[in-house]
């Protein structure tokens, strides 16, 4: 009987033992954390948008009349060499002729017909010198009754006849001259020139090809007048437009440059915003000095806007903000009351938001927190502004160098999925093999 007790005795202690280590081996280890601190510093608030560097002033040189491209102009630089991209131009400078054949016989004919307008002027004009005098003897010799009225009517009617005849050569002659006009400001568009210096940055026509004149010029060379001074088009959120003024600083980079921060300054808020999927955009202009000409026509430009500078205030990572943790972790007196706030609230204020002024800034609330003991206790604070990695906090509910949580650590061992056999070998502190 004895050795029976003995035995269960030794059962129990065997059986406890087996348990306590297997407990030991596949308990659920205490969360870690990472953590931050609340830091107090200076906040530069800056709007993020991208835009692309255009010319300040882009003429673009059409044809006005059509025809046959039959040349090019020549490039000053490179006298042997045609218009061509990157071509530095005058004003006046030819860029193309068009075929003159048609326009000049236009214009020969339309001065013939000058001509022969003129000559049937001075032709009627002669008779209208003749008629003049024999109505005047007319006028003499009926006064004197030695003329019929029949002879004198005739003569009067001769006279208005040669005066209608000389105004209507007249106006014969000012019609052939406008047509003379034409058919000269027509040859003259065969000969494209520039209207500005500038570098010729795309040709849009070769040699033989035919352009067609219809209700808009054809478009065959773009110049920029000025490649010293650029623009950047940017394009900002209907939220940040706001904080946009006239004059406002911009800092912006380019890839081909990644290291290099260029300057510029707002020049334009335009008024004709886009809206694509419900975003608001407005097109903001920044005037670019690029009197080293290495910002080339049409790059990508990061831009950042100077939106101001908070001095001397709380300061927490965005992420502390983001993060909350799992029920079960929170402290019991404010689970039920954090529970509540989340359901009627799905989306709690802990993103920090960039409020126009610091006075709505007060109104957005957002959720710290800290350990307590062995549990995590919620902190709400008011947020401000932010720069996209940190955020301001209003002085109050926590201070500086704060410890506050910003995010869990869930490593866990490689052997702890799925069921655990407690009889199976471990090597104590490690990972079964």
């Amino acid at each position: 009987m004895r050795g029976l007790f003995t035995l269960l005795v030794l059962l129990a202690l065997v059986g406890g033992g087996g348990y306590a280590y297997y407990r030991m081996n596949n308990a659920t280890p205490p969360p870690k954390w990472t953590t931050d601190k609340v830091t107090k510093g200076n906040l530069d608030l800056t709007i993020r948008s991208t835009g692309t560097i255009e010319p300040e002033r882009v003429i673009d040189v059409g044809a006005q009349v059509q025809g046959l491209i039959k040349d090019l102009g020549t490039d000053l630089s490179q006298p042997t060499q045609a218009i061509d991209y990157n071509s530095k131009v005058e004003a006046g400078t030819v860029l193309a002729h068009i075929d003159d054949a048609i326009y000049k016989a236009q214009f020969e004919q339309a001065k013939a017909n000058q001509e022969l307008a003129a000559a049937n002027l001075q032709n009627n004009q002669a008779k209208l010198k003749q008629v003049t005098n024999d109505f005047e003897r007319a006028k003499i010799l009926w006064v004197k009754r030695a003329q019929s009225d029949q002879d004198f009517d005739a003569a009067e009617s001769a006279y208005e006849s040669a005066v209608a005849a000389v105004d209507q050569a007249g106006a014969q002659l000012a019609q052939a001259k406008a047509a003379l006009t034409q058919a000269q400001t027509n040859l003259d568009y065969t000969v494209i020139k520039s209207p500005v210096k500038g570098t010729v940055i795309d040709r849009r026509v070769n040699i033989g090809q035919t352009v067609v004149a219809s209700l808009s010029a054809p478009s065959l060379f773009l110049i920029a007048e000025d490649l010293k001074r650029m623009q950047i088009w940017a394009s900002v959120n209907e939220a940040d437009i706001g904080r946009i003024n006239i004059g406002q600083a911009a800092d912006f980079t380019v890839d081909t440059f990644a290291n290099r921060v260029f300057k510029g300054k707002v020049s334009q808020i335009r008024l004709n915003a886009t809206s694509t999927q419900n975003v608001v955009l407005y097109t903001v202009v920044i005037d670019v000095d690029n009197s080293d000409e290495s910002l080339l026509p049409y790059l990508t430009a990061n831009v950042q806007f100077d939106a101001g500078r908070h001095d001397n205030v709380l300061l927490v990572p965005n992420a502390a903000l983001r993060w909350k943790p799992r029920p079960e972790f929170i402290d019991p007196t404010d689970r039920d009351k954090f529970a509540k706030r989340a359901k009627t609230n799905p989306t709690p204020a802990t993103t920090p938001a960039t409020p126009k002024t610091p006075d709505t800034a007060k109104q957005n609330r957002g959720t710290l927190w800290v350990v307590d003991g062995q549990w995590l206790k919620p902190v709400r604070v008011q947020i401000g502004v932010t720069d996209g990695v940190s955020t301001e906090i209003f002085p109050g509910e926590v201070a500086a160098d704060t410890e506050i949580i910003t995010g869990e650590d869930r490593e866990v061992a490689a052997d702890t999925g799925g069921t655990v056999n407690p009889f199976a070998p471990k090597v104590f502190g490690g990972k079964k093999n």
